[in-house]
């Protein structure tokens, strides 16, 4: 089968598909998660702004 024959073909746009619903879905998955983690008032995540120095503990 030819390059162009394969490319053509429903086994390769069956395949192609798949990969790209699983990699939309771990995608999709880290954004929902980044988004759960940057509320306001979460003491996993500083505030947005904030300096890499500074963390959430007060001395």
């Amino acid at each position: 089968m030819s390059w162009g024959g394969y490319v053509a073909s429903a086994d390769f746009w069956n395949r192609t598909l798949q990969n790209w619903q699983s990699e939309f879905l771990a995608v999709l998955s880290m954004v929902a998660l980044s988004i759960y983690l940057r509320q306001r008032g979460s003491p996993e995540s500083k505030p947005v702004g904030t300096p890499h120095e500074t963390t959430s503990e007060e001395n």
